[in-house]
């Protein structure tokens, strides 16, 4: 049986009809109420999960997969072994502030943001040393009350951002949700883990 760790909420809600598009039913994950442990006969048992917990199950062998998105990856430097881009919950990591934020001022920057080493090492590659805030609710906030001089975030619309007066003043990486592999169960269940992986690949546009 293979134990996937299934990211709650928009993640969940949009792999659940890509499952369904293999032909597996997945009515006890639709139905699942507040259990947290799903089987699907005795092929797949899928945990329930945060985010950022996909990376701790993964990295102590408790589950085989994790399904999660790559903003999640890139904050926690996850070495888990990326098999499939599922090409959903599709957004952008970007940086943003109100509109005299100046992208060229060398004044040493405060940046507010869920995401610090994400935002750390984009600010490295432009040679800047900025002090980060890590900000965990409304994060939009933070250039409106002079918290931060800007924000780095992500975004699927910028509809938060234009109606809170916001400006994207650059793009950073994509983001989507992906099919990682614990890399010891990569090596144990490597015929199960890649069927899955196939099947999946197969009803991805």
């Amino acid at each position: 049986m293979l134990k996937i760790a299934l990211t709650k909420g928009r993640v969940e809600q949009k792999f659940i009809p890509l499952l369904e598009k293999c032909g597996i039913d997945c009515t006890p994950l639709i139905n699942k109420k507040r259990k947290l442990i799903i089987n699907l006969g005795d092929k797949y048992q899928f945990i329930f999960i945060k985010g950022p917990d996909a990376i701790t199950y993964l990295n102590n062998g408790v589950v085989d997969l994790g399904i999660v998105g790559s903003d999640i990856l890139m904050e926690e430097d996850s070495e888990a072994n990326e098999l499939l881009d599922l090409k959903t919950g599709q957004c952008q990591f970007i940086l943003a502030s109100t509109a005299n934020y100046d992208l060229n001022n060398p004044k040493r920057k405060v940046i507010g943001t869920k995401y610090p080493r994400v935002a750390r090492r984009y600010f490295s590659k432009k040679g800047e040393d900025v002090e980060i805030i890590k900000i965990q609710g409304s994060v939009e906030l933070a250039p409106l009350i002079g918290l931060a001089d800007a924000i780095v975030d992500i975004t699927e619309t910028g509809t938060t951002l234009r109606e809170n007066h916001l400006v994207i003043h650059d793009y950073l990486d994509r983001v989507s949700t992906r099919l990682v592999a614990n890399p010891v169960s990569l090596k144990q269940k490597k015929n199960e883990i890649f069927n899955f992986t196939d099947m999946l690949a197969q009803q991805i546009n």
